[in-house]
């Protein structure tokens, strides 16, 4: 480019003056101006600065306002594909007859199907039954399911639901299939769902309750089923809906409980039937839930449910799977935060009221769901059946369906004891059950500790399980109830490790399991306990071989008879003594 000479007379005064000054500045400050951005968010000229263009740098993307590059594995396995949009995969598993990769077995648990291996190289399939809630037609329909691709049996859950194990891949299609035929559901069963909703399962039958809750655990789950954006929480969640009445629901295990009480004449607000709020129970955790201080009508309980999930799942944890629980985002803000984020998404404001100006609770009956029982209507009765650790083969789930068609009115009610109740019976018509059941080799009566028994999956479907719960656990239980004379029903818990899925901490007896030399074993706990028993139980024997476990408890259970005040229950026995004394009440001289 030729030099430009400001001496050229074809330029004007006014052009000299304007060339004089670009060239200056081209000379002082370079040829490109400079234009950058300062960390807070500022325009600058001055290239000096320690400031970069940001304008072609895009942030980093979130997933619930959490980075994607601090999600945990199992959150970014759902942001890279929705675990509900799986269907092509599902069929493609089937066609192929292909067990899933890791990230989909964690994927094909949103449609409930769990693939088990080692413990079996097959799946289970956990179902919904909101409330417990079952039809003779549902029953028959599973049973055939399990007998035509499954282990010919189902397991009766500790959510007051069913499960049926042994699919091969190539029939989880026809399985998903069949339950949908059927007007249920697996979807959301397991991973980071809501869980079955639990609701007494007497409810609208029992003469004591406060008010029938069915209709409320169906109802909020119809609206989860509905809602997509209920689905994929930072980690599994339970809600439970307990009705005042005689038979337990656990609520106080759940991470929202509500709970039924009467407040009488004379307060603030208007006598009636409301719901109490507990928040936060996670047994496992050694926790149960607490009071929060909210009464509710009962028809708002459900919008307030859904309002509690939905700010789980915008605030919870996504980085930290030990730290995914509702518990811990409550630990992090406090009850008072959690609520009041929780009102900003109702269009009606929260009440508080004390816990101490509503009606006492009335006792639960801890024999309850086991035996024959009045119902709320006159001239029909309700029958408790035993279902040791919920173990039902499927005779015995078409003999049920069949009882509950006959005899019954068709339904059938799932309890959190892993058994099973027949309502509507006419009196006139109860003998008759009662023999079919006992043709069916079934029974409604069984003792003490039998009647409280519960136990999880076992290293027979579990891989993280130590031992095998469900044999361990009727074997103990017989024993216990056919050499000792005990006073009242005793809850055993048996889990197979520290996922406490048999919630063994609020036993009277919790064992879970472990290794010990290679053998099948043990931690024993005593003294745990739900409802107006709350209470984490303390641990009696760190390690102890099953084969050596049953002594132990016989020389314990003996001191109990023997010492016992009065009428006393083990569960007070059991807490009116240290560790020490009962360790020594379980030592081999101890029997002599």
């Amino acid at each position: 480019m030729p030099a430009v000479s400001l001496d050229n007379p074809a330029f004007t005064e006014e052009q000299k003056h304007y060339l004089q000054g670009f060239f200056a500045g081209l000379q002082h400050r370079g040829a490109v101006p400079f234009v950058g951005y300062l960390p807070d968010g500022r325009i600058t000229n001055d290239p000096t600065t320690k400031a970069a263009n940001l304008a072609t740098e895009e942030p980093e993307s979130v997933y619930f306002g959490t980075p994607i590059s601090e999600l945990c594995r199992e959150e970014l396995w759902k942001y890279e594909q929705n675990p509900l949009d799986l269907w092509e995969k599902l069929l493609a598993h089937a066609s192929e007859d292909r067990a899933p990769e890791a990230a989909d077995i964690f994927r094909f648990k949103f449609h409930g199907l769990f693939y088990v291996a080692p413990a079996q190289d097959s799946f289970m399939l956990r179902l919904r039954a909101p409330g417990g809630f079952l039809t003779s037609a549902q029953m028959r329909g599973l049973a055939d399911m399990a007998e035509d691709w499954g282990a010919g049996r189902c397991d009766l859950t500790t959510r007051a639901n069913v499960q049926i194990r042994e699919f091969r891949p190539r029939d989880i299609v026809r399985v998903l299939n069949k339950v949908q035929s059927l007007g249920m559901t697996s979807r959301g069963s397991g991973a980071d769902n809501i869980r079955n909703i639990t609701a007494s399962p007497l409810s609208g039958l029992d003469p004591t309750e406060l008010l029938d809750v069915q209709p409320l655990a169906s109802a909020l789950q119809y609206y989860i089923s509905n809602s997509h954006d209920l689905y994929g929480l930072p980690r599994k969640f339970n809600v439970a809906f307990d009705s005042g009445g005689d038979i337990s629901v656990l609520a106080d295990t759940n991470d929202i409980g509500f709970v039924a009480v009467e407040v009488a004449e004379g307060t603030d607000i208007p006598a009636g039937i409301y719901f109490r709020v507990l928040l936060c129970g996670i047994t496992g955790h050694r926790q149960f839930a607490t009071d929060s201080g909210l009464l509710l009508r009962p028809d708002q309980a459900v919008a307030v449910a859904v309002a509690m999930i939905r700010v789980f799942i915008a605030h919870g944890d996504r980085t930290d799977r030990k730290k995914a629980r509702l518990k811990y985002l409550i630990d992090k803000w406090g009850i008072a935060k959690f609520l009041e984020e929780t009102e900003k998404r109702l269009a009606f404001p929260l009440m508080y009221f004390a816990a101490a100006d509503c009606l006492p609770r009335r006792a639960i009956d801890r024999a309850g769901h086991i035996g024959i029982h009045p119902q709320l209507q006159p001239g029909l009765m309700s029958i408790g059946v035993v279902v040791p650790v919920g173990r039902l083969p499927v005779a015995q789930m078409r003999a049920v369906a069949c009882i509950a068609e006959e005899y019954g009115s068709g339904e059938l009610r799932l309890t959190v004891w892993q058994n099973l109740i027949l309502p509507n019976i006419p009196i006139d018509q109860l003998e008759a059950a009662q023999k079919s059941l006992r043709d069916a080799g079934l029974d409604y009566t069984a003792g003490p500790v039998l009647s409280g028994t519960v136990a999880c999956t076992g290293n027979q479907g579990c891989r993280y399980a130590a031992s095998d719960t469900k044999t361990h656990a009727v074997a103990l239980a017989n024993s216990l109830d056919q050499h000792f004379n005990i006073l009242g029903p005793i809850n055993l818990h048996v889990t197979g490790c520290h996922h406490s899925c048999a919630q063994h901490y609020i036993g009277d007896i919790g064992l879970m399991g472990v290794k010990v030399s290679g053998e099948e074993g043990y931690q024993v706990l005593l003294g745990g306990g739900a409802d107006a028993d709350q209470g984490l139980a303390r641990e009696l024997i760190p390690a102890i071989k099953f084969s050596e476990l049953t002594p132990v408890l016989h020389r314990l259970f003996h001191a109990y008879s023997e010492q016992r005040s009065g009428q006393e229950s083990f569960l007070k026995f059991a807490r009116r003594h240290s560790i020490e004394q009962l360790r020594a009440f379980c030592a081999p001289e101890a029997a002599r």
